[in-house]
Parts: structure tokens; sequence; C-alpha cells
């Protein structure tokens, strides 16, 4: 659901090399009446669209089919906007400009996810996380999240055992194709282990980044 047709070729055939078959539209309300009239697994939804915007398809399509994963591209990149469309049920955000490959690799994470409304939360040992509401149980103990933290804690825990690399990590928490410099990862790790405690595991991968461990 791309306005711009040229992106909307460079990504069709992106996709189509993966595997995946892909249908297109360049208005709000066609990709509306698209969205409601078939079954897909996944949905790319760029908010600037004529007709009708974005953020009204999605909302309205979210409202229809509870169940579908909707990842938003878009290049409007203030915080407040990704917030709002996650918790309107977006299952990722998307800023552009965008390389193909690490679009795509969203597209195949996200549709090994489980399906929106199916199982809320993420489970992994004693901490089950609900990004949507930004809110983890520890040990049945209620802790609140900022959304970066959420996404931060989402992604390891979908991803257990497993080292993740602070690259991975800004690509997929902070949407960042790049590494701007910053320890931000590694100070956004550690409100996050503040906030978790010894129950929650987080560790260290030296010259590589994080892994979560669930015991």
């Amino acid at each position: 659901m791309e306005d711009d047709e040229r992106i909307a070729r460079l990504v069709s055939r992106a996709l189509e090399a993966d595997g995946f078959s892909v249908d297109r539209a360049y208005n709000g309300l066609d990709a509306l009446a698209i969205a409601l009239d078939r079954n897909f697994d996944l949905l790319l939804l760029d908010l600037m669209l004529p007709g009708m915007d974005g953020t009204e398809v999605l909302s309205r399509v979210i409202e229809e089919r509870p169940g579908q994963r909707v990842i938003v591209v878009s290049a409007i990149m203030e915080v407040g906007l990704r917030v709002a469309c996650l918790d309107a049920g977006a299952v990722d955000f998307v800023s552009k400009p965008f390389a193909l490959a690490e679009l795509t690799a969203r597209v195949r994470a996200r549709m090994r996810d489980p399906v929106p409304g199916g199982r809320p939360w993420l489970v992994a040992g004693r901490v089950k996380l609900d990004i949507r509401q930004r809110l983890a149980l520890v040990a049945d103990r209620r802790v609140d999240l900022s959304l970066r933290e959420a996404l931060l804690l989402g992604h390891l825990i979908q991803r257990a055992g497993q080292a993740c690399s602070r690259s991975e990590l800004l690509a997929d928490v902070w949407g960042l194709s790049f590494d701007p410099g910053s320890n931000v990862v590694d100070v956004c790790v550690r409100r996050l282990r503040g906030k978790l405690g010894a129950a929650a595991r987080v560790e260290t991968v030296r010259n590589v980044g994080y892994r979560f461990v669930s015991d």
C-alpha cells in the first residue's frame, strides 16, 4: 500500500524474489477495500496515502480483522506516531528511507511471529511481555516499560538464547540501518536490567551484543 509506484514496484520485486505473492494498492480507499476483501498474511502500509490516510486504513483494518499483521512504513519519524501505530495494532514500524534487505528481513521476522490477537503475551522463562501495552510481568511482578524498552525486550525474548548484535537491535528497535556511534543500545539495556531485576537475565555477549537467557 504505497502511492509512489516506483517504490511499490521495487518492494514488490524484492518480496517476490523472496518467494512472496504480492498485490499492490496506490491509494487509501483501494488499500482498505483490498485489505478487507482478501486474506493477506501481512500488509505493508504507507501512511501518506491519497484518498484515505494510512492511519485511518490501519484503524479500520484492525477493527474489522484484529488478527491482521500490518507493518507501517513511513518517512514520518516522530516517536508519538510510532507509538500510536503500534498501539493501534501494527506489528512493526519501518522508517523511510529503508534498505530493501532490511525490509524483507522484517517481513520474514513478522511472519514468524504469532498472529496478533491470538496470543498477546511473549513468554520466556519467568518473564511475560505485552509489547502493545508496554507491560512486563516478571515472576508475576508488574513492570511498566517505555516503548524502546518494550521493543528491545520483545526482540530479545523472541530470540531467547541467541546472541543479538547491536546493529540488529538498532535496526529492529530504533529503525536505524547504520550505527550512529552512540551507546543508545547499552543505555537502554541498563535501564531494562534495572527494571526487570535478577529474575530476568540479559547477558552481555562480548564483541557482539546481548542475549536473553530464560531459566
